[in-house]
């Protein structure tokens, strides 16, 4: 398998909400030695420098303001800490503050930002070998990627898993709200007019329903490599 490594490939892990896609993602990048792209982070960057750029008003983004900062923006990833680079500044903890996750939604919607993130991530693949997780990564931004994984769960243990985060947060909800709200995201996910949840039909399917996060690992690093063997 060492020898595979040398090679670039692209791993897309795709699934629904609380199944754990970026826990898995970030293991399997880090075991492999890959560049984990977390997409997230890369919409949260573009909610910072809106909101730096004074391109923010009120509850919404300035589309003319923001759209010439972002033909311009670059980001990476640092490799040691995977931490995030925009326009050569470590932003890491900076975007994950209460201002920048209040704006990501308004500036992920502009198509116009979405196009250049896919580009980027696309851009990364041709010098890295890369993971990244999502709802549309195995069938929009690395449709010919070599390994794709599908992660689901029932949704009463999706919804236990998200109750029990929750509660150790000391953010206690009723279970039932919990599971309403994830039934209510799976319904949006698989309906939402831009890059709508659905699996890849070249996917494999992992069912975590009654996995521990460890079997789990092992399963899907048992697929990649017999997947990357086949391909590489």
């Amino acid at each position: 398998m060492n020898s595979l490594m040398s090679k670039k490939y692209q791993v897309a892990v795709d699934g629904f909400s609380s199944c754990g896609k970026s826990t898995l993602a970030k293991q399997i990048a880090q075991l492999l030695g890959a560049v984990y792209i977390d997409s997230g982070a890369m919409y949260r960057a573009i909610a910072l420098i809106a909101l730096r750029n004074n391109c923010v008003e009120k509850d919404s983004v300035n589309k003319d303001c923001l759209k010439p900062l972002v033909e311009n923006v670059k980001i990476e990833f640092q490799p040691s800490d995977n931490h995030l680079i925009l326009n050569g500044e470590d932003v890491e903890l900076e975007i994950r503050g209460k201002e920048v996750a209040s704006h990501v939604s308004e500036v992920a919607k502009h198509g116009f930002v979405r196009e250049k993130m896919v580009k980027m991530q696309q851009d990364y693949s041709l010098t890295n070998s890369v993971v990244m997780d999502g709802r549309d990564i195995g069938t929009h931004v690395f449709p010919n990627a070599e390994v794709k994984l599908f992660l689901t769960a029932d949704p009463e243990v999706r919804a236990q898993r998200r109750f029990d985060e929750l509660k150790e947060k000391g953010m206690e909800q009723p279970f039932e709200e919990v599971l309403e709200n994830i039934k209510q995201r799976d319904e949006a996910d698989q309906n939402r007019e831009i890059a709508p949840l659905r699996k890849a039909d070249d996917a494999t399917i992992i069912d975590n329903s009654v996995m521990s996060r460890e079997q789990q690992l092992e399963h899907a690093l048992q697929i990649i490599y017999v997947k990357l063997g086949e391909a590489l």
